[in-house]
């Protein structure tokens, strides 16, 4: 039975939103692609891999479709409580959204990380997934086509149809729109769920702890990436500044597992923890709009990835 309605009408009902996320082992690009298909820095990068660990959500809103991207931790064999609860957070964040996207690098053969989430991916029947090749920019056409065809197989091998397989680079900016175009289609008809303008749903606070943590881990080596939590304590506007010279006082604590990596995230002289606070500070402003007196200190907090109170204080 056909029902006639008017052409305004007809146009939202068919306006479409809900949510995507990205999957694939740490590194494979998924935050990168975040940030580009909303078009601003919401979710943290960085070149160590294991660096998101908020499901931070990026909006892009579109005049037929708002899609919410669900940016969930890399997907690993834990070897902690905290990668263990990682781990719990992707599995349920897979079960709650509209599409999954499967993200696996150019220029990286398939590995078991990646079969061993395409097995996972292929127990969740209902939602679509849709294979995402990123990195694109790194490789040449042929090495591109022959992990298209990878994927293919992978998928056929395990039971399952991809909905898509589409290459893009997000540095590049190769195909993110298509990308969208793809995605769009797959959500659920509904008007948008969020606020024209809203980029992200994660609380401010978060968002400054994250750019923090970011710049704390860029040029630290080795096996400080996992230990490095930042927990911002207070942000208050100072008092008795005039209207238009308003300044944000943000108070953060930057913690470490041991004593000895606090010399490591200072630095001689504190050069490195000044370093770090005036690159944060100049992202949070962008983020805030305003200006801000960033007020950072490093603290122990021992084995905190092991220890469930610590976790529970931390965010985790």
């Amino acid at each position: 039975m056909s029902v006639h309605t008017p052409a305004s009408e007809a146009a939202e009902v068919t306006h479409r939103a809900g949510f995507a996320c990205f999957v694939g082992r740490p590194n494979a690009g998924k935050s990168t692609l975040t940030n580009a298909l909303v078009g601003q820095k919401v979710a943290i990068t960085s070149n160590r891999p294991q660096t998101t660990r908020h499901t931070v959500r990026g909006i892009v809103h579109r005049t037929d479709a708002q899609l919410i991207l669900v940016d969930t931790p890399g997907l690993h064999k834990p070897r902690t409580l905290l990668g263990e609860r990682l781990n719990d957070v992707v599995r349920t964040t897979w079960a709650e959204v509209d599409v999954i996207g499967f993200c696996v690098p150019a220029d990286q053969k398939l590995g078991p990380g990646d079969k061993f989430i395409a097995k996972e991916l292929a127990g969740i029947k209902k939602t679509p997934k849709i294979a995402i090749v990123t990195k694109t920019d790194l490789v040449e056409g042929k090495a591109l086509a022959e992990q298209l065809i990878a994927l293919d197989q992978l998928a056929i091998e395990l039971g399952f149809e991809w909905a898509e397989i589409i290459p893009v680079s997000a540095v590049a900016g190769d195909q993110v729109d298509l990308l969208a175009d793809l995605i769009a289609p797959l959500l659920p008809i509904s008007p948008p769920l969020y606020p024209e303008g809203d980029l992200t749903d994660e609380p401010e606070q978060v968002m400054v702890a994250e750019l923090i943590r970011e710049a704390a881990l860029e040029g630290v080596r080795d096996e400080l990436p996992h230990s490095i939590a930042v927990v911002v304590e207070e942000m208050i506007p100072r008092e008795g500044r005039p209207a238009d010279k308003p300044l944000l006082d943000i108070h953060a604590n930057v913690y470490i597992e041991r004593p000895s990596q606090k010399g490591i995230i200072i630095g001689p002289k504190g050069a490195r923890l000044k370093d770090v606070g005036m690159k944060s500070r100049k992202q949070i402003e962008a983020l805030l709009g305003t200006p801000v007196f960033l007020d950072l200190h490093v603290k122990v907090a021992k084995d905190w990835q092991r220890d469930p109170k610590q976790l529970r204080k931390l965010g985790f």
